[in-house]
């Protein structure tokens, strides 16, 4: 019998894209299945290494533009990780038996509209998981994947030697930016953090967007703090968070990637919870992981997402981050 041929569908973001790798390791090495996985263009890099996919399947803005090619796959299964429109489009197109995971979204609106937390105490890749287990998989116990261009990671390197110097000294990568602003520690708290950690090198993480912030913090902390942001592309900050010493990050998508690193990580959390399941995932037996939140805030969580601005005006979920704690921690 000819190995099944499988789509996943994860069209974005990073996060959510890294933490569907289970499954697609799972499928190829216990199915033997050869795997296609299904994601926006702007996110391929994420998975495009992946070597348990066989081929990554791309759209801009619309499922039109790639039916006939994935039609032509005559695909035997295909597991929904996304579960939206554009997913259910891509379904009723390709007409093969499929599995979606559950988004949990009744649980989620009870726990930020009524404070009701029925959410069960499962991480999202347990759900990811449950979509496909009908296909006779079953968790490895192995933790996140991702995996780095060589040319990449060498760039990386390159970069932090000419800051850091030709044998570059232990730093803390602390990822500043997040997408959406109540998901972040406001500008001036970060400079405060960085002044606290004086004795340590810090890399600054973001994308272009937070390049000029970068360069504003790194010119008030002190000359400790280098900005990267804006300057390299996202395996290249991978590569920079697989070298860290520790990782200091809001609820993002390269707080994933340093789980998928086994790196110490320091998780600063504001609107949003880890009740959600959307806490660094390490390999059973490991967790290398300290949540930072403001605790027993009653606006919390105000989204499942985030917000631009605070809908109560106040943003003590991060105003009240405890900065000497999380210093501490870093070391």
């Amino acid at each position: 019998m000819s190995a099944p041929k499988i789509l996943v569908i994860r069209f974005s973001s990073i996060g959510d894209i890294v933490l569907t790798s289970p499954v697609v390791r799972c499928l190829r090495q216990q199915l033997g299945a050869e795997v296609h996985f299904l994601v926006k263009q702007s996110f391929k890099a994420v998975v495009e290494h992946n070597p348990h996919i066989a081929r990554v399947h791309t759209i801009r803005h619309h499922v039109r533009e790639v039916l006939p090619a994935l039609r032509a796959e005559r695909f035997n299964f295909i597991v929904d990780l996304h579960h939206n429109l554009r997913s259910l489009q891509v379904k009723l197109a390709l007409g093969a038996p499929v599995r979606s995971f559950n988004k949990l979204n009744l649980e989620k609106w009870l726990l930020v509209n009524l404070r009701i937390n029925c959410l069960p105490r499962l991480h999202i890749v347990d759900r990811y998981m449950a979509a496909a287990t009908p296909l006779g998989i079953q968790y490895d116990g192995q933790g996140l994947d991702y995996f780095l261009p060589e040319s990449d990671e060498q760039v990386a390197l390159q970069w932090l030697s000419q800051r850091l110097g030709a044998t570059p000294v232990p730093y803390i990568a602390f990822v500043i930016g997040a997408a959406h602003n109540t998901k972040r520690l406001p500008e001036a708290r970060i400079v405060e953090l960085c002044r606290m950690m004086e004795k340590s090198s810090i890399v600054l993480l973001g994308g272009a967007d937070e390049q000029t912030q970068g360069e504003r913090v790194a010119a008030q902390a002190g000359l400790h703090v280098v900005n990267a942001c804006g300057q390299l592309s996202l395996h290249q900050s991978a590569a920079v968070v697989k070298h860290a010493a520790k990782v200091i990050t809001h609820d993002t998508g390269l707080m994933h990637i340093a789980a998928a690193f086994r790196k110490d990580i320091l998780s600063i959390w504001g609107s949003t919870v880890p009740a959600f399941g959307m806490t660094p995932f390490y390999p059973e037996g490991i967790q290398q992981n300290t949540t930072i939140e403001v605790q027993n805030l009653p606006c919390r969580p105000c989204s499942k997402i985030g917000y631009e601005v605070c809908p109560r005006g106040h943003f003590k979920c991060m105003i009240d981050i405890d900065l000497r704690q999380v210093a501490n921690l870093a070391g």
